[in-house]
C-alpha cells in the first residue's frame, strides 16, 4: 500500500496509523498527527480503492451504504499491511493508534470490530458503524475517541451513538465528543483528541 513512514522519537512512543477520508491522500492527516503528538511515529496509508479517481479504503454501493465484502477484504489487507510495516520498519506492532477521518475512520473502526489486538487505541473523526451484524472481539482496555457532528449530513448522530454503544459493549473505553460543524474535521476536534490522548 502506498504510504509514508516516519519513525517515533523514541521506542516508547506510539505509531499513528493515519487513514484519510474519501478523496484524500497519505499527506492529509500528517498535520493532525503532529498536533496530537509530534514525537509519535507515523504510518500514513493511501486507500487502495478508487471511486471516480478519489482514493478510498473500501468500496461503497452508495452514500452511507458499504460494500461489505470489499470492506472485509480491505480490512484484512490493512491489518496484514500494518504487521508487514512493523517488521520492515521496526516499530512496536502493539503500540499502534489509528487516527482516521470519515472513510478512514470507518475502516479503523472495522479493524476494532474484527481483531482483538489490531490497535492499541483509535481516534475516529466522523465514523459510522462499519458492520451492524458482526460479533465484536474482546476490546477490554482499548481506548477509543470518537469525534462527531450533531448536524453531520453524512454521518447521522445515531451512527456515532450506536458505535459508542457497540464498542463499549465489547469492553472498549470510549469517549464521544460532539461538535456542531457538520462533517468537517475541525481544529476543535483535534484539540479535544489531543487532550484525550494526553490523559493516557
Amino acid at each position: 500500500m502506498k504510504h509514508i513512514y516516519n519513525p517515533p522519537a523514541d521506542a516508547g512512543k506510539p505509531t499513528f496509523l493515519l487513514l484519510h477520508g474519501t478523496g484524500g491522500t497519505e499527506t492529509d492527516l500528517l498535520p493532525a498527527a503532529g498536533h496530537i503528538d509530534p514525537e509519535a511515529g507515523v504510518l500514513s496509508v493511501r486507500g487502495n480503492v478508487s471511486e471516480n479517481g478519489m482514493p478510498r479504503f473500501f468500496k461503497r454501493l452508495s452514500e452511507g451504504v458499504f460494500d461489505m465484502e470489499d470492506l472485509r477484504e480491505r480490512t484484512e489487507e490493512l491489518h496484514a499491511f500494518i504487521g508487514q510495516a512493523a517488521d520492515e520498519y521496526g516499530f512496536d506492532r502493539n503500540n499502534v493508534i489509528a487516527l482516521g477521518y470519515s472513510n478512514g475512520a470507518n475502516i479503523a473502526a472495522n479493524l476494532l470490530f474484527t481483531y482483538e489486538d489490531s490497535l492499541k487505541a483509535a481516534i475516529l473523526h466522523h465514523p459510522m458503524v462499519p458492520d451492524r451484524h458482526k460479533e465484536l472481539p474482546n476490546l477490554d482496555g482499548t481506548r477509543v475517541f470518537i469525534a462527531a457532528g450533531t448536524n453531520d449530513p453524512i454521518c447521522p448522530k445515531e451512527e456515532s451513538e450506536d458505535l459508542e454503544r457497540l464498542l463499549s459493549g465489547a469492553g472498549a473505553k470510549v469517549d464521544l465528543h460532539w461538535e456542531n460543524k457538520g462533517h468537517q474535521l475541525t481544529m476543535d476536534e483535534l484539540v479535544a483528541a489531543k487532550a484525550w490522548y494526553e490523559k493516557g
